[in-house]
């Protein structure tokens, strides 16, 4: 059930959609990351007009693999030399907190919609753009509600399975979902026939390679753990699936878990924290925010998931953020 005020964005959207289109192409642009939330809402929307195109720099693991094995419409871009089309109706951005959360720049004068989850947004947008920020644990919860009241055709089993893979991987699957989620879910499951079981099974599904097996384990010996104020840390450092990396932490038992990676002069931070964690306080996005404010860069994200980006060197990020988390009074305490 969409609240009035959902109800009113949706309204709202339809019309700047509406309109968007009837002026020229449209890309859908996604978050830089290519996880499964940003590139599942991108690809399901686009199937709602011809004149709509998913879009981005990146493809992340199980996007890439849900986008090749369901032959789903999506195009990389170069952050060097994207070409548009020569007439743009609009530029929509999904799963994005900041401009610089897309990677590339934006085609000028051409007015742009976000769509987005987080709890922060850095957007400057203007009397013709639009931004839909609802409070909900994955950006396909909004692509779902919109196409229920104005595409139910588009929503062929591709749609939603992308739908339901990016609702399953944004929620942890389904550890930090609340009713929302569990309803757009049974929404998603309900018509033509989508093995539940079998899909979290493929979802789910192994394709780590030897090298990034060593990769893990090499950032699990490293690991450290050290209590800011009224909470547990555990952070380490590596060069690649950071996300994953910090969710083994949590499954060891930490409240908070912190990879770092410096690559190509740039250092990212990607923390996860525990439901139990965030219902006594901590949210993750606020605090990769308010690293931002303190040292620069991009950050933001969701209570229990976040990250932050910038040319700060590796140990200050870290340090920051780690400050930042002993400002933080624990509920409980």
């Amino acid at each position: 059930m969409i609240s009035p005020e959902h109800s009113a964005d949706i309204e709202s959207f339809h019309s700047w959609l509406t309109d968007a289109c009837s002026r020229g192409a449209v890309p859908i642009i996604t978050g830089k990351n290519g996880d499964m939330d940003t590139i599942g809402s991108a690809v399901a929307l686009s199937s709602a007009h011809p004149n709509l195109m998913a879009c981005g720099l990146h493809l992340g693991r199980t996007a890439k693999r849900m986008v090749e094995s369901l032959q789903a419409p999506f195009r990389k871009l170069s952050d060097q030399q994207t070409v548009w089309p020569p007439v743009l109706g609009g530029v929509i951005v999904v799963d994005a907190a900041a401009p610089g959360q897309v990677g590339i720049t934006l085609p000028a004068g051409v007015p742009v919609c976000v769509l987005d989850h987080h709890a922060t947004c850095d957007w400057q947008l203007g009397e013709k753009d639009l931004l839909l920020q609802w409070d909900v644990r994955a950006t396909t919860q909004i692509v779902d509600s919109y196409l229920t009241k104005h595409s139910p055709q588009s929503r062929s089993l591709v749609v939603r399975k992308m739908l339901l893979a990016g609702l399953l991987t944004d929620t942890g699957r389904f550890r930090h979902a609340d009713k929302g989620a569990f309803q757009t879910a049974v929404d998603l499951l309900t018509g033509e026939d989508l093995d539940y079981a079998a899909f979290v099974e493929y979802i789910e599904t192994d394709t780590t390679t030897p090298s990034e097996r060593g990769s893990l384990l090499r950032g699990l010996e490293r690991a450290k753990s050290i209590d800011s104020g009224a909470w547990n840390v555990v952070h380490t450092s590596s060069g690649t699936l950071e996300g994953r990396l910090a969710s083994l932490l949590i499954g060891t038992g930490a409240e908070i878990a912190l990879v770092s990676r410096f690559r190509d002069g740039e250092t990212r931070l990607t923390a996860r924290a525990s439901r139990h964690t965030t219902m006594k306080g901590i949210h993750l996005g606020e605090l990769m925010s308010s690293v931002a404010e303190q040292i620069g860069g991009e950050g933001g994200g969701h209570d229990g998931a976040a990250g932050w980006s910038g040319k700060t060197d590796r140990i200050a990020a870290e340090s920051s953020f780690i400050t930042q988390v002993a400002l933080i009074k624990r509920k409980d305490s």
